[in-house]
């Protein structure tokens, strides 16, 4: 019983949900417009990376928590959208 995360494509709203089983996805809205157009995300844990190129600084991986301050989502280093 995981607790997912989901960003609504409509009003951008991040949020969580607690679900019994996988097939209740299906019926998943966005508790701020009610809409169904959803994106999944994946969980993630803060994490530092080390970089083996001679540098001495640590690469940080930044992470963004949504509202209720329990889902996280991150932008790895070198990785651009």
């Amino acid at each position: 019983m995981p607790i997912y995360e989901f960003k609504c494509q409509d009003c951008k709203k991040e949020f969580e949900i607690y679900l019994k089983n996988k097939e209740e996805i299906k019926d998943v809205v966005c508790p701020q417009c009610k809409s169904k157009n959803l994106t999944r995300l994946m969980s993630v844990v803060n994490s530092i990376i080390n970089e083996s190129s001679g540098s001495d600084k640590p690469k940080v991986v930044e992470s963004h928590s949504c509202p209720t301050g329990t889902c996280t989502h991150v932008e790895l280093p070198g990785y651009s959208r």
